[in-house]
């Protein structure tokens, strides 16, 4: 089946609240979600029928299979947006990122008549846009791309419409991250990111290291409860800040 692909450049990190439990080890990955919103047209709607979304980085392309059926994207303007696709990928420089359409299902809708979107023969390709943007392991992450509707669809002297996508690229970051070693490994503690009411939950591996992914930005109480003989530990105040990894360096539990 043929295609259209359509290429955006665009990241930013993606909320991801506090929890009672989190991850327990950085694992290599970032989790990217893709949102769609609109940039208004003068039409009634505008079906896209989106089957994945390709983020090709240095360590390969991932595919983010996209759930649901054709979207009206008119829906999603003002502020509002829609979740294409989530997952978890590997870390890495991001060099592409491909949305691709089906090849039928794609409609405008004018004036209450629906016609058919079709891309011209040397459009199939798609718009494509390199990106240079890293994913840093643990960090969750937002592709927002904005399909900008008047733009995107034109209207042929013959009365047909056409396909030729325009997506703008909206970065916001929302997210960070949090690890450190703990001094001796021996002591095994457990350790909580605190902030308000919220517990985040952890523990150091064997070789003493920590690591919270996907923290909201803010300032954190760490505390550390290692096994017997050692002493409970409470470091305050430490700030997590968006798009980064906040490195606690050494901590050290005493007996």
């Amino acid at each position: 089946m043929k295609k259209l692909l359509l290429f955006a450049a665009a990241l930013s990190l993606s909320l991801f609240s506090c929890k009672k439990d989190s991850n327990n080890s950085a694992g290599g990955t970032s989790h990217v979600t893709v949102k769609m919103t609109d940039a208004p047209g003068a039409f009634d709607a505008v079906i896209l029928n989106v089957k994945s979304v390709v983020v090709v980085t240095d360590k390969g392309e991932n595919t983010l299979d996209v759930n649901g059926g054709p979207i009206d994207i008119l829906r999603f303007r003002a502020g509002k947006d829609t979740v294409l696709a989530a997952q978890d990928i590997p870390a890495g420089t991001i060099q592409q990122i491909r949305l691709v359409l089906n090849d039928s299902g794609n409609r405008v809708v004018v004036a209450g008549v629906s016609h058919d979107l079709t891309t011209p023969s040397g459009q199939t390709s798609g718009v494509k846009l390199n990106v240079h943007d890293n994913l840093t392991a643990g960090v969750a992450y937002t592709l927002r791309l904005d399909f900008d509707a008047a733009q995107s669809i034109v209207l042929t002297g013959n009365g047909k419409y056409i396909l030729k996508p325009v997506i703008r690229a909206i970065p916001q970051a929302v997210s960070g991250a949090l690890s450190g070693v703990v001094s001796p490994a021996a002591s095994s503690p457990k350790v909580f990111a605190i902030t308000g009411a919220d517990t985040v939950g952890t523990v150091a591996d064997a070789t003493g290291k920590f690591y919270f992914s996907g923290l909201a930005a803010g300032t954190y109480n760490v505390q550390f409860v290692p096994v017997s003989p050692y002493v409970t530990k409470t470091v305050t105040g430490v700030t997590v800040v968006n798009g980064s990894v906040k490195d606690m360096g050494t901590v050290t539990i005493t007996q």
